[in-house]
């Protein structure tokens, strides 16, 4: 008898995966669409080099075809390697979640990318050294030529600096395995791209600085928007929640694209000198920028209201759109390239130029009077647009909180406003016009920006404010709120935060400065001079913030302890002017002689001195009276609450403490009866 064969069990099923129940997101074409986006701007930057004459051979010093074709190859190859190292990196900091495969494909693809622009941006150095010289690599003297090229000419540099940034941008992406290494990529792999804002039509001495600042922006904001979105496509089919993630790099890319076009149209009004340079073949190079960032724009309007909410049902459709996006980005990425290689109406340098003008970067102002210190300007489209950026999200922050129901301090919302009032003034106006003209005003607008501007903004609490504001993310990803208590946590501020750190930078600071090449840089150089201001800006800052702050982050000392630290900080800054005011040794001499012929430099640098020590001491007498008022309030507060207190338990810490008295002379009193 055969005993019947019990049907096996069925394996279990697996357990359902957390994209269960969507359709799977497939990549379609993703080498052909990487390829498309090449070939389109290889042909787009050839071509319209071809319409506007870059391509016709010189009369004199041809650099031969490899140069004409290959730099423009090259350099197309090296904005699109740059703008997916960056976007990656960006994308990888504030839209995916950590951990997972797309943070990892993302941050891997980035420093592939970084790679590749490293060895273009190598390329594109000696294809360049190669059209500046009009000599190949292996004819006699090149080498040395080379040498000279990228160790003292201006453009060389900023080539040279770019690909080892690149370099450096691939290792720190490679090695990346936290939310923080990515964060740093994405910093280092921006500042790669400041040397290349240094060069090429921006170098020149018509609007300097403005142009120097556009184009960083415009860089800047191409990359990431351009890199975001190729980013975006990579990793999409590894993503949980890809409509999340597409809306979060929605809202970047439509800052993105406001920063491109408003710096775009900076930089071409500078270099077009008017309507009428619109005629120029540069005109229509840059017509055609506009038409192409025009038809971006609409792209991206249309994702935002019609794909988007379509893409968890089609996801074909919408990588489509998406990926004929990136060709047109790629498009207009060659546009870039070709009016990099084109002459500009206005000329770079004019011969008319007065040395001081052209050391300034820009006209130099009319003598300085008191009026003038009021009414003069001197634009710094940076800081146009970070003043601006402060005003406009702090006032969003106060409106959210108010919508909700809660109190914010009109005080203090009047105190933010004062700030970036005086940091416009400071920046943009007479401060900025007259500071780099002389020692005195140099001085002034030091005192101002070190110890003027920073007490208004930190008594306008903005850390606490975007920390009540700012929604908070549930999925690993780090938005705003996670970067800022990243950064209010971090043991970095830790350091630089602590008392003795913050007033060592406060004042140590001015020695180091003033006393080093890095006065003379910050005078010479655009990029010093930005970074001058952000650091005065950013010290006076981190000790107003240790004194009188309420925002959490740095340390606060007892309040005598911190008007000990304040009449330190207050002996240092005496000491400081009066070694400014007996010197003997002009500090800049050389760039001051340039800029303000026939000045008595010493007298003026003593009244530098004057400012130091004299002017200088408001601001610190006012932070005196603001620790002084704060102890007082913080009295008065610790006075109330031991009030409430003795109201709910009857005063029973009063009763406690009598009681203890009535203990101890009830046994000094016993002890003295047994002696």
């Amino acid at each position: 008898m055969v005993t019947p064969r019990r049907p096996a069990a069925p394996a279990p099923a697996p357990p359902a995966s957390p994209a269960a129940g969507r359709p799977r997101l497939t990549v379609p074409g993703a080498a052909a669409t990487t390829a498309a986006v090449l070939l389109a701007a290889l042909a787009v930057a050839l071509l319209a080099l071809a319409a506007s004459g870059g391509l016709v051979p010189p009369a004199l010093g041809d650099p031969g075809e490899l140069v004409r074709y290959g730099l423009p190859v090259a350099r197309t190859v090296h904005d699109l390697a740059a703008a997916l190292t960056v976007g990656c990196a960006v994308v990888a900091t504030v839209v995916l979640p950590h951990p997972g495969q797309a943070w990892t494909r993302a941050v891997r693809a980035g420093a592939v990318g970084a790679g590749v622009w490293a060895l273009a941006a190598l390329v594109v150095l000696v294809l360049t050294a190669m059209d500046v010289v009009g000599a190949a690599p292996g004819a006699e003297g090149f080498g040395a030529q080379f040498a000279q090229f990228a160790q003292e000419i201006d453009l060389g540099r900023a080539l040279l600096v770019t690909t080892v940034l690149a370099a450096v941008v691939a290792t720190v992406g490679a090695a990346a395995t936290t939310p923080t290494g990515a964060t740093w990529t994405a910093v280092l792999s921006l500042a790669a791209l400041v040397p290349l804002s240094l060069s090429g039509h921006a170098a020149g001495s018509a609007s300097h600085q403005t142009a120097v600042t556009s184009l960083f922006l415009h860089l800047a904001g191409v990359t990431v928007w351009v890199g975001g979105l190729a980013a975006l496509l990579l990793v999409l089919p590894l993503l949980q929640r890809p409509l999340v993630a597409a809306q979060r790099y929605s809202a970047v890319a439509l800052a993105c694209f406001a920063l491109v076009a408003l710096s775009g149209t900076v930089n071409a009004w500078v270099r077009l000198g008017g309507v009428e340079g619109l005629g120029t073949p540069y005109g229509a190079l840059v017509v055609g920028k506009v038409v192409a960032l025009v038809a971006l724009g609409v792209l991206g309007w249309w994702h935002r209201r019609r794909t988007l909410p379509l893409l968890a049902q089609r996801p074909r459709a919408f990588w489509r759109i998406a990926a004929g996006e990136l060709v047109l980005m790629g498009a207009a990425t060659g546009l870039g390239v070709a009016l990099s290689r084109s002459p500009t109406p206005v000329p770079a340098d004019d011969p008319a130029t007065s040395v001081a003008a052209s050391l300034l970067g820009e006209p130099v102002p009319p003598p300085l009077t008191t009026a003038r210190w009021f009414t003069q300007t001197s634009p710094d489209l940076l800081w146009l647009l970070i003043g601006g950026l402060m005003v406009v999200l702090y006032l969003l922050g106060v409106r959210a909180l108010r919508r909700r129901g809660d109190r914010w301090s009109t005080g203090r919302t009047l105190w933010w406003l004062f700030g970036c009032a005086l940091l416009l003034f400071v920046t943009s106006g007479g401060p900025a016009a007259y500071g780099r003209i002389s020692f005195s005003t140099h001085m002034l607008q030091h005192m101002l920006l070190t110890m003027a501007v920073p007490l208004p903004l930190v008594l306008g609490a903005p850390v606490t404010l975007a920390l009540r504001t700012l929604p908070a993310r549930r999925d690993g990803s780090r938005g705003p709120r996670e970067l800022l208590l990243g950064l209010v946590h971090s043991r970095w501020l830790a350091v630089v935060g602590h008392p003795l750190s913050a007033a060592v930078l406060f004042s140590g600071s001015l020695i180091v400065f003033y006393y080093s090449p890095l006065f003379e840089l910050a005078l010479r150089t655009h990029v010093g001079h930005e970074l001058m201001m952000f650091h005065f800006i950013g010290t006076g800052y981190l000790f107003g913030s240790v004194l009188v702050g309420v925002d959490p982050g740095a340390h606060r000392p007892a309040y005598p302890l911190r008007l000990i630290l304040l009449l330190a900080t207050m002996g240092f800054h005496a000491f400081f002017g009066v070694s400014l005011m007996q010197g003997t040794e002009l500090l800049a001499g050389d760039w001051f002689a340039a800029v303000n012929p026939g000045a008595d430099l010493l007298a003026d640098q003593h009244r530098g001195g004057d400012i130091a020590w004299g002017i200088g001491e408001v601001p610190t007498l006012a932070l005196v009276l603001a620790v002084a008022i704060s102890w007082a309030r913080s009295d008065a507060r610790e006075t109330k609450r031991r009030d409430r207190a003795a109201a709910r338990d009857g005063e029973k810490e009063l009763a406690d403490y009598n009681a203890m008295l009535a203990r101890y002379a009830e046994r000094d009193g016993s002890g003295g009866g047994r002696r």
